[in-house]
């Protein structure tokens, strides 16, 4: 069954680790990422983007599918489904829909409505024993037709905002979502710092996790981070793997392909980019 993400992301904080939250898309991304949780033994967050939730018709369906597989896959491991960067009626309608984790994005309001509105869903989640995470200072780059350039969180903010009770915290240390420029300066450590001394056991967040260097990951982790998400490396490589499977022309013969076949090689290198992601993480045989 699913589960809410407290509790996963407060051992991961003490144990100097983080969880990877990998969005899901469809039937294969999620499958996939599900039995290589199982298979490497490490709790796991799906997250939904409200496009992606659109996408697959709606949430309740994305809750059907998922609760489904679990069942059938014998999945065992500490599975969260998360709302990815939800707005405050999406956060609504997701915990009515049966998700386990929600995230409210209330950076891009003015740091008092981000208050407010954190406060009423603070309340609503504790009801419902459902963990929530809060975003202070934007995300750079694009997600959902959202666009961030990248802020460094105010420390101080942050602090409001994890003191109102939330159970994890996204704060902007100028990550950014999709590919990284060449002119990216990096994260700002110093940011994260101030964001740890701050909000003390609060677990952190960090987003748009493809691109950066193993390094500045491993930094992060020792400096609070206990979820890192990741979503265009996989979007990446499930593009790259079907494209070279239609190139290759297999199973064309006049009739075309069989989706089955065609979506098996995204569905292999999907594995194969969350495998080396949990082992990055440490999240690996900490189920």
């Amino acid at each position: 069954m699913l589960v809410s993400a407290k509790e996963m992301l407060q051992k991961a904080k003490a144990g100097k680790y983080a969880v990877g939250q990998f969005n899901i898309n469809n039937l294969e991304w999620t499958k996939a990422i599900l039995l290589t949780a199982q298979e490497m033994n490490s709790p796991v967050i799906l997250g939904v983007s409200e496009g992606a939730g659109k996408y697959m018709t709606g949430y309740k369906t994305v809750v059907g599918m998922v609760n489904g597989m679990l069942e059938e896959l014998k999945i065992t491991v500490p599975v969260a489904l998360h709302l990815d960067h939800g707005s405050y009626e999406g956060c609504y309608k997701c915990i009515e829909a049966g998700f386990s984790s929600i995230m409210f994005d209330g950076s891009h309001y003015p740091i008092e409505e981000n208050i407010a509105k954190t406060t009423e869903l603070v309340k609503v989640c504790a009801e419902k024993g459902l963990s929530l995470e809060a975003e202070v200072g934007s995300i750079g780059g694009e997600e959902d037709g959202v666009v961030g350039m990248g802020e460094c969180a105010d420390p101080n903010e942050c602090k409001a905002i994890a003191d109102l009770g939330v159970t994890m915290l996204a704060a902007g240390i100028g990550n950014i979502h999709g590919k990284y420029p060449a002119n990216w300066k990096g994260l700002s450590f110093e940011t994260l710092a101030a964001v740890q001394e701050k909000t003390g056991e609060m677990p952190l967040v960090l987003h748009g996790g493809t691109g950066i260097p193993e390094d500045m990951i491993k930094k992060a982790i020792s400096l609070g981070v206990a979820k890192i998400n990741v979503n265009t490396e996989c979007q990446l490589s499930f593009a790259e793997a079907t494209r070279k499977y239609i190139e290759a022309g297999k199973d064309l013969e006049g009739k075309g392909f069989d989706p089955r076949k065609l979506l098996n090689p995204g569905f292999e290198a999907i594995k194969a980019t969350v495998k080396e992601k949990m082992e990055l993480f440490g999240s690996v045989n900490k189920a």
